[in-house]
């Protein structure tokens, strides 16, 4: 498969700016076989001379857009902020290619990353994954595929606004920001949301009855035990932001450690380059990786 490589000689200015050390770290991309068509990888490897975790981090973009050129700033702060080797995963986009393909480019990349490890320098045991908006969907269903079909270990989850009810039912319609969902030109505003996030919905979701698959609707899952341990980030002006917190009360009453972080005054489009946000996930994924390092 394709393979490019540079390296970065300092490190991410956000990752300092999180009060972490700078982390050198060479940016290396690969090709691998998805599960439609062949689907870009991009290394972030730290240049610490010792064993690293591993994660994915899967971009947003309500699964129609985003890309790593998109989530390069938010990985690399990842990647040098945890330290980790972490691999974005450029999977494939609805339409064109509905679920579950986003789903299984994703557990291709998680087994890749796993057989792959020893020769990138990766510290034994179970990867994390992080996800944002759409990727946070995305990783939900990746936790549930390595939990099912077995073949990779997962020791972690991080979802960042995550997606994860194609009913919009628990969409927050109130509550939203200082009017408290009452200014109109907010409410005008949450409704056009919603509407795109129904499209989103449509477009990786093609069929009606796929939407009640639970690789589909992680929210209303029955069957969570066994997942990995998760950190839900929310954020307060976010219209998922109900159903996010709802997944995580699901998520612990099903024994699953959980923990769950809101930000206030902040949107869903800032999550991804929030620095509290950002150390919120590095300081959870040091906690729950094997061998990472602050």
């Amino acid at each position: 498969m394709g393979r490019s490589t540079r390296t970065k000689t300092t490190g991410t200015e956000r990752g300092s700016a999180q009060g972490v050390a700078p982390c050198p770290f060479a940016v290396d991309d690969r090709t691998i076989a998805g599960h439609a068509q062949d689907i870009r990888l991009r290394l972030y490897r730290p240049l610490i001379g010792l064993a690293v975790p591993a994660l994915l981090y899967l971009h947003g973009g309500g699964f129609t857009s985003g890309s790593l050129e998109e989530a390069d700033e938010t990985a690399s702060a990842i990647a040098a902020g945890t330290p980790a080797l972490v691999v974005s995963v450029g999977y494939s986009l609805a339409p064109a290619h509905p679920f579950p393909t986003a789903a299984q480019d994703a557990y291709r990349a998680a087994l890749w990353t796993a057989e792959t490890a020893p020769s990138l320098g990766v510290a034994h045991g179970g990867l994390g994954v992080v996800g944002y908006d759409a990727g946070g969907h995305v990783a939900a269903s990746l936790t549930f595929l390595a939990r099912d079909l077995g073949g990779v270990s997962l020791a972690a989850q991080a979802l960042l606004g995550p997606m994860l009810d194609p009913s919009l039912t628990r969409a927050s319609r109130g509550g939203i920001g200082d009017a408290g969902g009452k200014d109109g030109g907010k409410a005008r505003l949450l409704d056009s949301t919603i509407a795109d996030c129904a499209r989103c919905y449509r477009a990786y979701l093609p069929e009606a009855a796929q939407r009640l698959h639970p690789y589909a609707a992680p929210l209303e899952s029955r069957r969570l035990g066994g997942l990995p341990p998760a950190l839900i980030v929310t954020a307060q002006n976010d219209m998922l932001r109900t159903e996010a917190e709802q997944y995580a009360a699901g998520l612990i009453a099903a024994g699953v450690p959980t923990e769950v972080t809101r930000f206030s005054a902040i949107s869903h489009d800032a999550l991804p380059g929030h620095r509290p946000a950002l150390q919120a996930v590095t300081d959870f994924l040091r906690r729950r990786l094997p061998a990472a390092r602050a």
